[in-house]
């Protein structure tokens, strides 16, 4: 259950206004994400999958934005070799398959697949540790597997598994690496995964599959085991989706922190994805919470209208940012391996033009922090 919507329906049409086939060259001429023909296919795999995560895709620098397709293709290959593994196959077996290849990737000899092909220079070129990806895998076996949650504490392990991993590698991607901007980008993830979570518990139950806290449940009064024996909404359920989807904003207010972290010619496609994908969770409470008879979807019209409101993040940082906040528990260490993961090799002090005014731009607002910093120590 990665975050990933690519199994109901075709992705919109491209919302930016540009020329896909523009981006691909573009996207080719400054990727480290192998050969032409590997990167091809890696953007077919993010086109034809998450529809937020395409569109988001779009706003990202080209230098950033390949890489990031070469992760979300094999990561979304991963997914697929575990759900439609031969059914007689163990989930072991084909779990340790996929961390077969995987070791292959970060010896140099990654298996003739182009997303393995894609993700070799990626990993080696911005330092993504192997244990990220690991985490990953395992999380995809334990959805194979059926696991079911007793409590948010151990939903969040999950869901820091198959999200919270991608946040901090999209961090090591955008060559961001202080501990407080990787724990916001893992709880970004992990909030994305919640609000699947809570709009899908009608197509998960019918595939015998359950999220939800056991316990929250029983709080309500519904037995888990005999609900997912003969699922239906009741306001009981409601209230839990409800609970689930307040756990999910407090995450993404956190993770507003985290944005102004990053690059700022990163930060409008994250905001973008934070953004439209909590308006999910508000699409679902404006279908009375019952996640069983609909799947909430946001409107193309209201997603062009969330991205364009994101734009303004490469500008506008959020007022009272905190730099000062503990990672979730559950996803605090993956912001130890991604925090120790080695720097790759600085840029020159070239570039062109729109470059340079970018590091002046956030040299001063560097400066103009500590100002503040300073400010409030002494007042």
């Amino acid at each position: 259950m990665m975050i990933d919507d690519r199994a109901h329906g075709s992705p919109d049409d491209h919302p930016s206004g540009t020329d896909p086939a523009h981006d691909a060259r573009a996207a080719d001429s400054a990727s480290p994400a192998g050969g032409t023909a590997s990167a091809a296919a890696c953007r077919q795999l993010m086109q034809g999958g998450s529809k937020t995560f395409f569109a988001a895709s779009l706003l990202l620098p080209a230098p950033v934005r390949a890489p990031a397709t070469a992760l979300y293709a094999f990561c979304r290959v991963a997914d697929d070799a575990i759900d439609l593994r031969d059914p007689g196959e163990p989930v072991d077996t084909a779990l340790a398959r996929l961390h077969h290849r995987l070791h292959r990737i970060y010896a140099g000899c990654p298996a003739d697949h182009p997303a393995d092909q894609a993700l070799g220079p990626v990993v080696r070129r911005f330092g993504v540790p192997m244990p990220l990806l690991g985490a990953l895998l395992d999380g995809f076996g334990w959805d194979a597997a059926g696991r079911q949650y007793e409590t948010i504490e151990s939903l969040y392990d999950y869901a820091a598994r198959v999200a919270g991993t991608v946040g901090a590698m999209m961090a090591l991607i955008m060559q961001t690496r202080s501990r407080d901007a990787l724990a916001r980008a893992c709880e970004l993830g992990v909030a994305m995964q919640l609000t699947n979570i809570a709009r899908d518990v009608g197509e998960d139950a019918r595939a015998g599959r359950l999220y939800l806290p056991r316990t929250w449940l029983r709080d309500e009064g519904i037995d888990p085991d005999a609900w997912l024996a003969a699922p239906q909404f009741n306001e009981a359920l409601g209230r839990v989706v409800a609970r689930l989807l307040a756990a999910a904003d407090a995450l993404y207010q956190r993770a507003e922190h985290g944005i102004a972290a990053l690059p700022r010619t990163c930060r409008p496609a994250i905001r973008a994805a934070r953004l439209v994908y909590a308006e999910i969770g508000r699409e679902v409470e404006r279908g009375g919470l019952d996640s069983m008879s609909r799947r909430a979807v946001v409107a193309r019209g209201r997603k062009l209208a969330l991205i364009t409101q994101s734009l303004g993040a490469a500008l506008v940082l959020p007022a009272g940012r905190r730099d000062d906040l503990p990672p979730l528990p559950a996803v605090a260490y993956l912001v130890d391996e991604a925090a120790r993961a080695a720097r790759p090799a600085e840029q020159s002090a070239g570039g062109n033009f729109y470059q340079r005014t970018l590091r002046i731009i956030e040299l001063f607002e560097r400066v103009a922090e500590r100002n503040r910093g300073s400010q409030t120590v002494s007042g």
